[in-house]
């Protein structure tokens, strides 16, 4: 009887690879024999499920991206204070913890690749957007007298300070430690 594969656990477990391998090596490293290696497993198994760089990419790419909208929905789900929820929304997308730190190595690596890239700068700029929309809604609720434009305008100018914090986080998390990070999104959150 021929041996049956658990395609969600090796999903799974190649997924993890695909991840750490990107955190720890960046876009040079990430390549089909690390992601085997670290999955322990047959480059024959990885190209099976991605088959190319590309998928390896946008896999890591939706990871991020789920991964940062389910922080942001739990401290929504929380409730609170409108320009708290705002600001814990964006306390959740910068770079804080080690995770953060790695996310961020990730979201360089996907940028830097989507530069080169239509279908992954398609998969950056959707992915962008949804944020912008979920931050100028909530911009909405913290000053419901602005026009949807000015609190689009006011998200893009948020997204763009915790986008930044992230890339300079990633390359030298000394002098953009957490709690210059923390600092900053609290102040630009108190400017509104």
């Amino acid at each position: 009887m021929p041996r049956q594969r658990d395609v969600a656990a090796q999903r799974e477990l190649l997924s993890g690879a695909v991840w750490q391998v990107l955190a720890e090596s960046g876009l040079p490293g990430l390549t089909v024999r690390a992601v085997a290696g670290r999955a322990g497993c047959t480059s024959g198994l990885v190209m099976h499920a991605f088959p190319s760089k590309r998928a390896l990419l946008l896999h890591a790419r939706e990871l991020l991206h789920e991964r940062t909208a389910a922080r942001a929905d739990a401290v929504q789900d929380a409730g609170g204070e409108p320009r708290t929820v705002l600001r814990d929304v964006l306390l959740r997308a910068v770079t804080l913890t080690p995770e953060a730190a790695d996310e961020a190595r990730v979201w360089v690596g996907f940028l830097a690749a989507a530069l080169a890239d239509p279908e992954l700068a398609d998969r950056h700029r959707a992915n962008n957007r949804s944020f912008v929309t979920r931050i100028a809604r909530l911009t909405g609720v913290v000053r419901p007298e602005w026009t949807d434009g000015r609190c689009r305008a006011a998200a893009k100018r948020l997204v763009a300070l915790v986008e930044g914090l992230n890339t300079l986080a990633a390359a030298d998390p000394e002098t953009y430690s957490p709690v210059v990070q923390r600092e900053a999104v609290g102040t630009a959150v108190s400017a509104l």
